[in-house]
């Protein structure tokens, strides 16, 4: 059977791109897919020379129907992953589109949290939040603390957003977040892709909830992050800001609806 041989779960897909994560891979799909709430998996795999597409596949032949996964040629970056993803995702019909970092940081029971602010409570996006209620990130050096809390504070600055963590790379959104924003448009293809993302679905006019979350740094496999990421993120806000008076961004369809009604407030 073709490791994509499609018969969809649930109506959560969690999106999780990898690049040499053989030491968590494998954990990372079995606590996602050992939660109460059912989500399926979809490994977004950047032709990893450590063999984590093949620990994948074994994974998928143990539990079809849960696990999926996108292989592409070669590492093209953290926003190109999740575009590609998030188009998969569509495809598929899935109400509910994570975000998901494969090493741990992310703790896979906040998954439900997340969940359950857009299918019970109404948010359309909901981002787990290192910085909502103070500094919550756990084995960071603390120059890597203030550096990325301050970078968050310098965007929300920036753009206006009413977001602390505006950098988190756990996320969940509703399809239609998915299918009203242009993928094809999104520029930035390291950690500033997550800010373009909340800035683009918030120019939007969507619903956005921060959710409380604790941030640990990995403990297994090695870092992606580097200075030239971080540059990418700070020095291209200014950009993605001007840009935006420029630019007509679509609305909900709910609001383009409502809009058109005489009595519509």
């Amino acid at each position: 059977m073709d490791s994509n041989d499609f018969s969809r779960h649930s109506d959560s897909i969690v999106i999780i791109p990898t690049y040499n994560e053989k030491e968590n891979v494998s954990a990372i799909i079995d606590a996602v897919l050992g939660l109460q709430h059912d989500f399926d998996v979809l490994i977004v795999d950047d032709n990893s020379p450590d063999g984590t597409a093949n620990i994948v596949k074994a994974k998928i032949a143990e539990r079809p129907g849960r696990i999926y996964i996108v292989e592409r040629e070669g590492k093209l970056g953290l926003g190109t992953a999740y575009i590609a993803g998030f188009k998969w995702a569509i495809a598929k019909g899935y109400d509910y589109v994570f975000e998901m970092d494969a090493d741990f940081s992310h703790k896979p029971k906040d998954l439900v949290k997340l969940y359950s602010a857009c299918a019970v409570d109404g948010a359309d996006m909901a981002i787990g939040s290192r910085y909502v209620t103070g500094v919550n990130v756990v084995n960071w050096p603390m120059g890597r603390v203030l550096m990325s809390y301050y970078a968050s504070k310098y965007v929300r600055f920036v753009t206006g957003m009413p977001i602390h963590d505006t950098t988190a790379g756990f996320v969940c959104y509703r399809r239609e977040v998915l299918e009203t924003l242009d993928l094809d448009a999104i520029r930035f293809k390291g950690y500033a892709f997550q800010i373009e993302m909340k800035f683009t679905t918030y120019k939007c006019g969507f619903r956005i909830k921060e959710v409380p979350i604790i941030f640990v740094n990995r403990e297994l496999g090695t870092s992606k992050m580097s200075g030239g990421i971080f540059g990418e993120a700070v020095f291209g806000v200014i950009r993605l800001k001007v840009a935006s008076w420029f630019k007509k961004y679509p609305k909900p369809r709910a609001k383009a609806d409502n809009a058109e009604r005489p009595d519509a407030e």
